[in-house]
Order: structure tokens, then C-alpha cells, then sequence
């Protein structure tokens, strides 16, 4: 009977040396005027944010948390209520982080590799573009020449990280991260619509898939490039034809598509009011500061007679019903998305395109960077 509890004891051994030897990480540092404030440490996965540890700090704001490394490159992230400080981990061994409570998400200190350098430059840059996009949403200005400076901004950020820090390394977890950065809630680079953003996707996923084949992130991003190209694979055009059944006494081709609840609604149906069409993406990075600035034309001249038709061109229908759900207008959503029908039979030549649309249901005059929008709009109503 000793016997068999002494070597019961010994295999119990065994199995927690075993887990004491697995190749671990360390994340340690300091947070200054942060006493008694939660940290947390938690990861970044696939599937969303997962919590691996927590400690409450003290007066000298100390802490140190340690995980398993992992085969690939992961992703974690360091949190204090909602202010987070992004970084990865592959073949390092610690990660050492020192920052202040006030500016703990922007202005901190890393060290332990050049990903994570980058991941905080990469944090730095798209906050300044948040903020000027920020202040072009608030400027008041028409809503073309809005969207085009916000259109301005984002061009140039894209351009600017491609060059530095997608295409430089693509095989480096940076990279990665650069891939997956939103503005407004919207991601930046469209792997989905864009054949210029696809390039990117597909540069890191190709890299990654060379060093990790057997990687959830490598397999998912491949995946997400397969359909990517798919998505933006140039149709085969055909002579158009107009049904006859879609063209009405109105002067207007009815688009009569379903929105959020099911509903099939008409444009047509709409005479009477001022209309303004509106063929959009919601993934785009340009949409919630496009929206902000609808949203002020529609408080102001609704009770005027204005409506807003919005068509949505985005794949995901699921995606497409989250980000209308607050919207206060007609909002719509075209199944064949970037091969709509409806694209073509009103010339829309890039996205977003807006018309306007007199109380007859005459289509009066397509809206573009030259145009006051609220003056026109004004003239109609």
C-alpha cells in the first residue's frame, strides 16, 4: 500500500515539473497613479477577448503575469477599465511595460521586441487619424467635400502603412495587427471589397502560411484573402438591358429591396418627399463620419419632407443589420452586393454615390464634391 502511494506521489511529481518546465513568457512592468485600479491581462484570439489574469495594484503600481508561449505570433493586450495597450508575443521571453494611468493607452514604454514598437507606432498613427477625421465630421462642411477630405486622410494612412509596415515585413506580426485597425468602428483595410486591400491580406497571409502552415490566424487570413478575390473578381459584362417592369411613370428606376426588418420597400413609394439616394458600404472606412453628416440633414429637414433611401452594398448581411439598426432612415441592402443590378442602371461609377430626387420622383441631379448638398436639397423641399 506504501508502495503504491509513493509511487502515485512520485507521478503527480512528475506531471507538475512537467508543467513547470513548458516554455512560459512574462509581461511585467509598472503603471504610475493607478493605485488600487484593476489590471487586466487578457488575449487577443480569433474568437474575441479572452481573460487569462487580473491584480489589483498598489500604491508603487508593480505587476508581473505570465502565460505559456505560444508556437506562433498571438496577440495580447494589457487593460485598465477601457484604456488598452496592444502587443505580441512569439519567441520572447518577456515583455516589459511601463506606463501612466492618464495616458495609458498612447503614451507608454515597451520593450522586449521591434513588433511591439511597432504595434505601438501603428496605435499612435491611426489615433491621429481618428482625431482629424474627427474634426472634419465636425467642421459642418458639405457633405462631398467631407467625404472627400475624410477619403484624403484615409488614402494617405493607408499608403503610408502599406509602405512602412505591411509590405516592408509582411511576415512580421506588426503587420498583421496594421491589417486589422478600425476607424469609427469600421476596419480601415477592406479584405473583403478593395483588390488593393486584398494585395495586402494576401502578402501577410502568404508569409504566414510559410512560417506557421498550421496556425488558426494563418489558415483564417488565407481564407479571408480566397474570399476576398472572389469578391473583387472583375464580372463578366454583358449588354444591359432595362426591364420594362422597372421603369415607372415616376421618371425613376424602383429599387425595391428589403431592410432590416424584412420589409420590402419601394423608392418608388416615396413620392411626395424629397429623396435623397444614398448607394453606400457601410465597411467603409469612411461611413460613420458619412452618416454623422446625413444624420444632421436628416433631424434638420425631415419634418420637412426629406427622406433618405440608403442602399448597402456590404457582403455581410449581419454586419449591414448591426450598423443601420440606430439609423433613422430607409436603410436597404442589396444581396448582390458590388454586382448589384441597381449599380448599373444608375451609373454608379465608385462608392458612396448619392442622387437627389424632387417630390415627383424625378431624379434631379447626382451629388458630388462640387455640390452643397443642404442648399439643393433646401431648393427641392
Amino acid at each position: 500500500m506504501k508502495r503504491n502511494a509513493y509511487i502515485a506521489a512520485a507521478l503527480l511529481l512528475t506531471g507538475f515539473t512537467a508543467c513547470n518546465n513548458e516554455p512560459a513568457f512574462k509581461v511585467q512592468g509598472s503603471v504610475t497613479d493607478a493605485a488600487d485600479k484593476m489590471l487586466y491581462f487578457e488575449q487577443t484570439g480569433l474568437e474575441g477577448i479572452v481573460a487569462l489574469d487580473s491584480a489589483k495594484l498598489d500604491d508603487g503600481g508593480s505587476f508581473k503575469f505570465s502565460g505559456t508561449r505560444p508556437e506562433s505570433s498571438e496577440f495580447y493586450r494589457l487593460r485598465i477599465e477601457d484604456k488598452v495597450i496592444n502587443f505580441s508575443v512569439d519567441s520572447t521571453e518577456t515583455v516589459s511595460v511601463k506606463a501612466d494611468f492618464n495616458n495609458f493607452a498612447t503614451d507608454y514604454q515597451i520593450e522586449g521586441s521591434e513588433n511591439n514598437t511597432k504595434i505601438k507606432e501603428l496605435v499612435g498613427l491611426q489615433a491621429a487619424l481618428q482625431e482629424k477625421v474627427n474634426e472634419v465630421a465636425k467642421a459642418g462642411m458639405p457633405i462631398g467635400i467631407a467625404r472627400d477630405s475624410i477619403a484624403v486622410l484615409v488614402d494617405a494612412y493607408k499608403n503610408n502603412v502599406k509602405r512602412n509596415y505591411i509590405y516592408k515585413e509582411p511576415n512580421k506580426a506588426y503587420a498583421y495587427f496594421a491589417l486589422f485597425q478600425e476607424l469609427n468602428g469600421y476596419m480601415i483595410f477592406d479584405p473583403l471589397n478593395s483588390k488593393d486591400d486584398v494585395k495586402c491580406f494576401a502578402a501577410v497571409a502568404t508569409s504566414l502560411t510559410n512560417m506557421y502552415p498550421h496556425a488558426d490566424r494563418s489558415r483564417n487570413l488565407y481564407n479571408m484573402v480566397i474570399k476576398g478575390m472572389k469578391n473583387t473578381r472583375t464580372p463578366e459584362v454583358k449588354p444591359l438591358e432595362i426591364p420594362a417592369d422597372k421603369i415607372q411613370e415616376t421618371s425613376i428606376i424602383d429599387i425595391p429591396l428589403k431592410d432590416i426588418d424584412g420589409n420590402t420597400r419601394h423608392l418608388t413609394d416615396l413620392k411626395g418627399k424629397v429623396v435623397l439616394i444614398d448607394f453606400t458600404v457601410y465597411g467603409d472606412a469612411q461611413s460613420g463620419a458619412r452618416n454623422l453628416l446625413l444624420r444632421e440633414l436628416y433631424d434638420k429637414y425631415a419634418p420637412q419632407g426629406l427622406e433618405i433611401y440608403q442602399i448597402s452594398f456590404d457582403t455581410d448581411e449581419h454586419y449591414w443589420k448591426t450598423a443601420a439598426d440606430n439609423l433613422p432612415w430607409i436603410c436597404v441592402r442589396d444581396p448582390q452586393g458590388p454586382y448589384s443590378t441597381y449599380v448599373r442602371l444608375y451609373g454608379v461609377q465608385q462608392l458612396p454615390t448619392s442622387f437627389l430626387v424632387n417630390r415627383n420622383n424625378e431624379l434631379t441631379q447626382r451629388l458630388d464634391e462640387k455640390v452643397d448638398v443642404e442648399a439643393a436639397i433646401k431648393n427641392l423641399l
